[in-house]
């Protein structure tokens, strides 16, 4: 007895695929779509372009994924869930640029949504010209929506602004609107998010993501440290242990609210204490760099004259 078989597609009719940048903090790029779209009751599939570190300091670095990576995230999508909605946000590659235009035009999905995602809040050029034009020539042309800063409602420029409008936009497409109506939807959806940030720095859609006060409390504590130990330790990596973050978090922390590096800051206590001790008391200089943790006299001198222009010995005779 011959046995029928029946294949059940179980894809989403309204699956929805992003393809962009990831953002560890969850604000923007891949993990704010499929939040925001799952939020709305939609589908999310993804594709990541380019893994980013980065917190609420901003972008350190860039890991861009080559074209064959990105093509087989991508097509292993669309093979298997068939998304008639696809959204692009951040794209920094031009052999990715390619790539994408060629699946699409075989894929033919019946909406593409390109968010662009060129700078970052802070003025930051995320995508070089070049890439622009790649994604003008051989993208741009098979978008049936590019979001220009004129669509997004009034309001302050946050971290994400883009992206959530894109997001948003995609899901009503996904439920058959047209897209003058989808848009007009999306709009008002975003216009009610509310803004965490004040100061525009960044934003979460669902208010999960408070105002982060780490920063100024790991400064407090860096220079609570530093005065605890400035006689003992200048080495950076001393004090992020202590702090239990890493050197390069630090920095950028005490770039943020000083404008200056932590061992600019550690040695500029050095350098105080060393002016106090050689023009306030009678220690022989041999005495103060042994408290001060330097080698030897020599090294204290050779310090100061960096910093300060004049030897430990010129320094004290123009007071």
């Amino acid at each position: 007895m011959a046995v029928s078989v029946n294949f059940v597609s179980f894809a989403p009719m309204n699956t929805i695929l992003t393809i962009t940048g990831s953002d560890g903090t969850g604000v923007s790029g891949v993990q704010a779509d499929i939040r925001l779209i799952s939020a709305l009751g939609g589908v999310a599939a993804s594709a990541i372009t380019s893994i980013t570190v980065q917190n609420t300091l901003g972008i350190q670095e860039f890991h861009d994924l080559p074209a064959s990576v990105v093509r087989q995230q991508v097509e292993a999508i669309i093979n298997d869930l068939q998304p008639q909605i696809i959204k692009i946000g951040l794209l920094r590659r031009i052999d990715v640029v390619e790539m994408l235009a060629d699946v699409l035009k075989r894929h033919q999905p019946q909406y593409i949504i390109y968010a662009p995602v060129l700078t970052s809040t802070k003025g930051e050029q995320l995508v070089e010209p070049r890439v622009y034009d790649a994604i003008q020539r051989l993208l741009i042309p098979l978008c049936t929506v590019v979001l220009a800063p004129t669509d997004l409602p009034i309001g302050p420029r946050r971290h994400g602004h883009a992206n959530q409008l894109g997001s948003a936009l995609a899901y009503y497409l996904s439920l058959g609107e047209q897209v003058s109506d989808a848009m007009q939807h999306a709009q008002a959806y975003v216009k009610q998010l509310p803004a965490v940030y004040a100061d525009g720095r960044s934003a979460s859609w669902d208010a999960c993501f408070v105002k982060n006060t780490r920063s100024e409390e790991l400064y407090n504590q860096f220079l609570d440290a530093v005065e605890q130990y400035y006689n003992r330790y200048a080495d950076v990596a001393f004090y992020a242990e202590q702090l239990n973050v890493s050197a390069r978090y630090l920095a950028q922390v005490t770039r943020q609210i000083a404008g200056r590096s932590p061992k600019a800051i550690i040695d500029e206590r050095i350098i105080t204490e060393i002016v106090k001790l050689i023009t306030t008391t009678n220690k022989p200089l041999k005495d103060v760099a042994h408290w001060l943790g330097f080698s030897s006299q020599a090294h204290l001198s050779r310090f100061f004259k960096q910093r300060k222009g004049v030897s430990p010995t010129e320094f004290q005779h123009k007071q």
